[in-house]
């Protein structure tokens, strides 16, 4: 297998950087699941036919996940826009009343878990925290703002306010010049191998880590993906981040060289002592 010519640091990581939707905050699972729950109101609150309910909430999801970076009117305006085309003219009437009970059960559905927070509490007593996270600026800070995400993290970068996202090399060296941190000192994780991991890469980081967003393709991407794309390690949770750094951690079978630079790294990280909070969770699909 052909490797890639990467810095590695010398000892433990002085800052992670964390992507934000589906690593952090379960975005394609908690908006699926505030559409299925909306589709559960329209048949039980307004005698919508199941068929017709199913229908309607997943024009909706189709059409809400294209997310343009600017849309006409503001966020708000533009997902009303959406339920009253998915509703159409039967059910014009209860437009307003759908969006509202979908906004405040995709906010609940998208929420930092107790254990994600109580995980980033203890890691910002070792380590440096910053998110990284690709998208347009109003629709990613909206949910960093109302999902109260900020005060567990040193530093935030939205592509949407920048000249270059994910996996441009630049926008995680941005991250770091704030922070005060080398490259190599940075541990990246994230969902998206073509993203995180391979823009980890490039920006000579210390170390990847990646969380499938499911498990069904997991082997085949790892397998038929340029080097680049490999990541350094590959959990289940965000919550399994503390077996990464902890001594005992058994790194993947293509990281056992007996001289391996990322082994002796993840030896030296034995200063990282916390409660296993690790998840029994499946992945997201």
């Amino acid at each position: 297998m052909a490797t890639h010519s990467r810095r590695i640091p010398s000892t433990c990581p002085k800052a992670i950087l964390f992507d934000l939707d589906n690593t952090l905050i379960p975005t394609r699972r908690g908006d699926q699941a505030a559409c299925d729950k909306v589709g559960e109101i329209l048949v039980q609150q307004h005698g919508v036919p199941e068929n017709v309910a199913s229908r309607i909430v997943q024009s909706f999801l189709i059409n809400f996940r294209l997310c343009p970076a600017q849309p006409d009117g503001g966020l708000d305006e533009w997902r009303m826009m959406l339920w009253a085309h998915a509703l159409g003219d039967q059910y014009a009437d209860i437009v307003g009343n759908i969006y509202q009970q979908w906004l405040a059960l995709r906010w609940r559905f998208l929420s930092l878990q107790p254990e994600v927070k109580q995980l980033l509490v203890r890691l910002r007593e070792r380590f440096l925290l910053a998110i990284i996270t690709n998208g347009p600026s109003n629709h990613q800070w909206e949910k960093i703002h109302n999902l109260s995400i900020a005060p567990y993290f040193d530093h935030i970068v939205v592509s949407g306010d920048l000249l270059w996202e994910k996996p441009d090399h630049r926008i995680f060296l941005e991250a770091c010049e704030t922070l005060g941190v080398r490259p190599v000192d940075c541990l990246m994780i994230g969902d998206k191998l073509e993203t995180d991991i391979l823009g980890g890469h490039e920006a000579s980081l210390g170390a990847t880590v990646w969380v499938p967003l499911s498990s069904a393709s997991l082997e085949n991407k790892l397998l038929n993906g340029n080097d680049n794309c490999r990541p350094d390690h590959t959990i289940k949770s965000v919550l399994d981040l503390p077996s990464v750094l902890s001594k005992d951690s058994e790194p993947p079978a293509f990281l056992k060289a007996k001289h391996n630079p990322i082994n002796r790294m993840l030896s030296r990280v034995s200063m990282f002592d916390m409660e296993d909070t690790n998840s029994n969770a499946s992945d997201g699909s």
